[in-house]
């Protein structure tokens, strides 16, 4: 694998394979001033979890399922993923029943590992970057964590943010703002989400996730 598409899938953290770099959606951050309220420490901790373990994985020889083990463990820290399929879904996934959003968000997880452990593979060489200012987001309370992913000859690499939120079990990252233009992931992969559940409700959307896990497992 080149180090250019390292850089360029690096930045589709949670996206169902599309292109979501500058082409896709608006931006959901115009600006935004440097945090002074929340630790930063404690602000980008999920997203240092996160990194420590993609590097990790990628610098194992262990198999797929193997590293998938330890991703998961970091996704789980890192992420509310709940949240994220919440807003990659939109406004009908307040309507689903309660049985078929924890289907769903079993699906979304596995999906999200296996993406993670796809991208950064043995021998990848992808270097993070984690900056140490923290940003205030214009949505609530929300922070922004700032990092480059990119590789030794391509430093610092591509730009991809997190839009934090401080819950019950502390910051969680709620969505991932992809390239220079901050492309809302969630956005961007919504349409994608609505128009399966349109056509094949929520078995179809799961099926697409299964088949999407299926397929980086052998990538």
């Amino acid at each position: 694998m080149s180090m250019k598409r390292i850089s360029l899938r690096a930045g589709l953290v949670l996206g169902l394979g599309m292109a979501l770099l500058p082409a896709a959606g608006t931006s959901i951050l115009a600006s935004a001033a440097v945090a002074q309220s929340a630790p930063a420490s404690a602000v980008s901790a999920p997203v240092q979890t996160l990194y420590a373990a993609l590097d990790k994985a990628q610098n194992s020889s262990a198999s797929f399922a193997e590293r998938s083990q330890i991703v998961g463990a970091a996704v789980d820290q890192a992420y509310d993923l709940d949240a994220v399929l919440k807003a990659s879904i939109g406004l009908r996934y307040q309507s689903l029943a309660a049985e078929d959003k924890q289907k769903l968000l079993s699906a979304f997880r596995d999906f999200t590992i296996a993406r993670y452990v796809s991208s950064f593979k043995p021998g990848s060489g992808a270097r993070f970057t984690v900056k140490p200012a923290i940003e205030n987001s214009p949505v609530g309370d929300n922070k922004v964590v700032n990092t480059y992913i990119g590789s030794d000859d391509s430093m610092p690499g591509t730009p991809v943010s997190y839009i934090m939120h401080n819950g019950t079990s502390g910051w969680r990252i709620t969505d991932v703002l992809l390239g220079e233009s901050r492309i809302s992931q969630a956005a961007a992969q919504r349409s994608d989400f609505s128009s399966t559940l349109t056509s094949g409700g929520v078995p179809g959307l799961i099926n697409v996730l299964e088949r999407k896990v299926k397929t980086f497992s052998k990538d």
